[in-house]
């Protein structure tokens, strides 16, 4: 209960960043998680908040010094810090992810995002997909969740960046209800 009244202060303090007014809960934690294992080598989660994905993460088995935890929030920040200090928690806009130094220059296998990339500005959207495929392997995947109706990243922008994106499922047991989508970049060629 007192994640959610700190998830909440936060969100009342700056509605836009936050862009939810409670944390997400344990079935989208384990949908959005539910293709990561400890086999997936490191994993960078965008905007982690209070936690939820980071939780589901390390029960899937990967450690957290294969996490890189991207948190612009400075009271979220400190708080993972504090709760996983094994991981590396950089307090920093995500639209920043390439200047990263993480993982001693290993690339990762994943990218889980808790970031409101539908109320960002199409820029700032790309800066950050840009940016987190160039820390990944060629067959990583970036994982989104939205409460809209369809993909959170417009075709257009897609198209752009060579990405496509797959519908992973939904859950209803979330507040408000929500669904994940694996982005990941067309190979060559095709």
């Amino acid at each position: 209960m007192a994640e959610a009244f700190e998830f909440f202060q936060a969100w009342l303090k700056n509605p836009l960043r936050v862009a939810a007014v409670a944390p997400s809960g344990k079935a989208l934690a384990q949908l959005i998680t539910s293709e990561i294992s400890h086999d997936t080598g490191p994993v960078i989660e965008l905007g982690p908040g209070t936690g939820a994905f980071t939780r589901a993460l390390i029960e899937r088995g990967v450690k957290q010094e294969d996490l890189a935890l991207i948190e612009f929030g400075a009271e979220f920040a400190e708080a993972l810090h504090l709760h996983y200090p094994r991981a590396c928690t950089l307090r920093m806009d995500a639209a920043r992810l390439r200047t990263a130094n993480i993982f001693d220059g290993r690339p990762a296998g994943a990218v889980v995002s808790g970031l409101p990339l539908l109320a960002m500005p199409p820029l700032k959207a790309a800066a950050i997909l840009t940016g987190a495929f160039r820390k990944m392997r060629p067959d990583g995947a970036f994982y989104q969740f939205t409460y809209g109706p369809q993909c959170p990243v417009p075709r257009k922008l897609l198209n752009r960046l060579g990405i496509q994106a797959r519908w992973l499922g939904g859950t209803l047991a979330n507040l408000p209800p929500a669904s994940v989508y694996r982005l990941t970049q067309i190979p060559p060629g095709n």
